[in-house]
């Protein structure tokens, strides 16, 4: 630490050997970090994953998110989650476990801002509409696009593209894409994730299922007396029923106690994992043949029956598909507008289409949109009355 009129700074190099002398043995730590593609200075105050945390949160990607669907589509209300709500829920979550675990915060943190940034509009719709366009030029999925966007499309530096994240920020945004992805071959093919990566996904999956039947219960879709046929909505209700709570206050209630439930589970269960494993270091845990991170059996039981209600009475909802019918004819309209005439594009993306070919570089251009922009480009392209 340095000391600057009485105040003790904490320095990278005390935030590092805190970590070395805090952290799990099967954490990551910053200083063994494999380093980024193009050297650079390391900061006097921040981890290097720190770094990398700071410039996910500054770059034009992750601002985006505020107007990407999660489920409903922006315009549908100001309540409901987006795509950058949904990131934050993630962080939180994420966080508390990794705290409670020992792991590295700033890496999950870092992991869980950017696991979403390659998502194009309109949500999943969006993607298998990008998908199916793509299919002979290579296909799009949205963990690959993460990647893309950290290490081209971004811009920070007049040498190189790209964010400069760390390898090991970089390798965890890929997922399950990592053992077919061209873009996986520079990564060493380890059976497992890093930890912080596994709670990242974990946190993923507790925070969706959480704010979608929240979301669900405010738009009306579902009622809360459906969900009293599935054992944990019951094991939740159970800890906030009390005289005087009924209706939406009940709901928002119980929703909290949910995610309580599975945090704690989701921590107690991957400690007793980890404490049996015995990891002495980030690379025993990721030559496991399974997965550490993850819910007791009880808790797995109980979330698959509510995963399944959630998938036949909100993702497939027809007010859900009518949205996501007319996005798919937007996507698939202003795709073919752009590669039938590219001089359509803007003109830094039509220098992009000639550096990374004319397919590629279109779905990158329509992938960053968000969903309003998406829809005034629909207009200005396809309505004569509208000026371009």
């Amino acid at each position: 630490m340095t000391t600057t009129k009485g105040i003790r700074l904490l320095t990278r190099e005390a935030k590092e050997a805190r970590e070395e002398r805090d952290l799990a043995p099967c954490a990551m730590r910053s200083r063994r970090s494999r380093g980024r593609r193009h050297a650079e200075e390391p900061d006097p105050l921040r981890t290097g994953f720190e770094k990398d945390r700071d410039r996910i949160v500054h770059s034009t990607a992750f601002r985006r998110m505020e107007y990407k669907t999660q489920v409903f589509v922006n315009h549908e209300g100001d309540y409901y989650r987006t795509r950058l709500t949904h990131t934050l829920e993630v962080v939180q979550v994420a966080r508390s476990a990794a705290s409670a675990l020992g792991l590295n915060e700033p890496l999950v943190e870092a992991i869980a801002l950017a696991h979403d940034l390659g998502h194009p509009p309109f949500g999943h719709k969006g993607e298998e509409t990008l998908d199916a366009l793509m299919r002979e030029h290579g296909g799009f999925r949205h963990n690959r696009q993460v990647l893309r966007i950290v290490d081209l499309l971004e811009k920070r530096h007049p040498a190189y593209d790209g964010l400069n994240l760390d390898y090991e920020v970089r390798e965890s945004l890929l997922k399950g894409e990592r053992k077919t992805a061209p873009e996986a071959a520079e990564f060493e093919p380890f059976p497992q994730f890093l930890l912080e990566e596994q709670v990242v996904d974990a946190a993923d999956e507790i925070a969706y299922t959480n704010h979608d039947v929240d979301d669900g219960l405010k738009a009306g879709i579902f009622a809360e007396e459906e969900l009293d046929a599935l054992a944990i909505w019951r094991r939740a209700r159970a800890r906030v029923e009390a005289p005087g709570i009924s209706g939406r206050l009940r709901a928002k209630r119980t929703v909290r106690a949910l995610i309580g439930i599975l945090i704690n589970d989701l921590i107690e269960h991957s400690a007793g994992r980890i404490a049996e494993a015995g990891f002495d270091s980030p690379e025993a845990a990721r030559r496991a043949p399974s997965p550490t991170i993850g819910h007791s059996p009880e808790i797995r039981a109980e979330l698959a029956p509510l995963r399944a209600f959630l998938h036949r009475n909100f993702y497939h909802h027809y007010r859900v598909n009518r949205m996501m019918a007319k996005a798919r004819e937007m996507l698939e309209r202003l795709f073919r507008a752009y590669v039938g005439n590219p001089g359509t594009l803007p003109p830094e993306f039509q220098a992009w289409t000639e550096r990374e070919g004319l397919h590629r570089g279109v779905c990158d251009y329509v992938a960053g949109m968000t969903d309003r922009f998406a829809a005034d480009e629909y207009r200005r392209l396809f309505d004569p009355l509208e000026r371009a």
